[in-house]
């Protein structure tokens, strides 16, 4: 908690509402309403300014905080709360008391400051999140096909692993198109799958109705668009993570974690100086258990799921690759807690020692190694003996090797494009 101070205001936000409440020791109240217009949001700095006001609060109402955090903050100290941990009574609530009752917590110095991302960091979280909603938003369309498929008793994915690969977009096109079985076998362009002839004619049987065939055509195209989408949005991510190339490396050094995981996981995280222990890290992101003690009884309680579900989600989906590969130091430390927990609780356990791990790694800028992996290495070639490849060096060949993939992302989207393909 922060110290007292003399005069301070409390803002009760909404979507197009303001009411903000300014308080000092001899419980003097000014109260006022502001739009949440630019023009609304200076009068209402400057009404601040002019009232002396030396602290301003309010809570993190959904998006609606931003635009009056970026106006006020440079102007006057400003604290967004966290809402869940500053409630008032339960039914007593206005606009008018809930300000008041801000401005009073304020005043005391009873309000948590919420850690606040910069500009830049909160443009890289938002086209993380935004990439992560294009691919749940394709997920979808794609199991709609499989959908539509299915009611017309194709059985198309029995036989082809991806029916949105090369040959199976083929197919689904001459479906969609009315061609023949006969013409859509010949056309295959993969020769392995048009080993599988016999089960794909069967699997198609008489085709897709005239409603089927429209619907699946008018997904295709939205997949397609989706999917461009989807490239720009990664694209877009490449180039703000530029700055962060050598973190990335450190975080894609460890099993399991690819770039779309790694971009998350530095997107969310922020400025990793800003927490001084891993612990501290686990806790914001909700993976560290929760504490319930009454009369000197403690009872078991699970995580708080207090910080960003974006994070948590990643880590969680990466620790059930991560316990899925075999005699690495991750997975046998999964594979000994699961004996005794269960299956959620050792995974839950898994993530929250990969972002323990991370932050470690992070905060040394070193990169990953399996100490077994180090004792089972081969002799080495004979060399000069003053000669040393340092982890240093290794980790700017990582570096350099990001880069690369960078540069050769670029020149594939590029390549894409002028194909006119989506």
């Amino acid at each position: 908690m922060s110290k007292r101070r003399n005069k301070v205001c409390g803002a009760d936000v909404h979507r197009d509402l303001i009411v903000a409440t300014i308080r000092d020791d001899d419980n003097l109240l000014f109260q006022n309403e502001f739009g949440t217009t630019h023009a609304e949001l200076k009068r209402f700095r400057d009404w601040l300014v002019v009232n002396n006001c030396e602290q301003v609060a309010f809570e993190a109402t959904g998006v609606y905080w931003l635009p009056i955090y970026d106006f006020l903050s440079p102007y006057i100290d400003t604290i967004v709360a966290n809402p869940w941990k500053i409630k008032n009574i339960p039914k007593d609530k206005t606009d008018s008391k809930d300000s008041q009752w801000i401005a009073s917590l304020c005043l005391n110095g009873q309000i948590k400051r919420s850690r606040i991302l910069s500009k830049n960091e909160r443009d890289l979280r938002t086209m993380t999140r935004a990439r992560s909603g294009y691919v749940k938003t394709r997920t979808q369309f794609r199991n709609r096909i499989h959908k539509y498929l299915a009611s017309n008793g194709i059985k198309l994915s029995s036989c082809i692993s991806d029916i949105f690969g090369e040959s199976g977009r083929y197919i689904l096109g001459g479906l969609v198109e009315g061609w023949s079985i006969d013409t859509i076998l010949d056309g295959i362009p993969s020769g392995r799958v048009r080993k599988k002839r016999d089960l794909i004619k069967a699997a198609i049987g008489s085709g897709l109705d005239e409603i089927s065939r429209m619907l699946i055509k008018d997904t295709m195209d939205l997949l397609g668009h989706l999917e461009t989408k989807v490239e720009a949005a990664s694209q877009e991510v490449i180039n703000k993570l530029q700055t962060k190339s050598k973190d990335l490396a450190i975080v894609m050094s460890i099993p399991g974690i690819g770039f779309v995981s790694g971009s998350v996981i530095l997107a969310e995280i922020g400025d990793y100086h800003d927490f001084k222990t891993p612990e501290q890290l686990a806790k914001w992101c909700g993976l560290s258990p929760g504490e319930n003690e009454s009369a000197g009884k403690k009872r078991p309680c699970g995580i708080t799921k207090q910080g960003s579900k974006y994070l948590r989600t990643m880590l969680v989906q990466i620790a059930h690759v991560v316990a899925r590969k075999s005699n690495t130091k991750l997975s046998r430390f999964f594979q000994r807690l699961s004996k005794r927990k269960e299956y959620n609780v050792a995974i839950t356990a898994l993530a929250r020692k990969l972002i323990c791990l991370v932050y470690h790694l992070l905060i040394n800028q070193e990169l990953y190694q399996e100490e077994d992996c180090e004792r089972r290495k081969s002799k080495p070639a004979k060399s000069d003996p003053t000669s040393s490849y340092s982890p240093e060096d290794q980790l700017e060949d990582k570096v350099a090797a990001i880069v690369d993939a960078f540069y050769h992302l670029k020149a594939n989207g590029r390549k894409r494009s002028s194909d006119g393909s989506g």
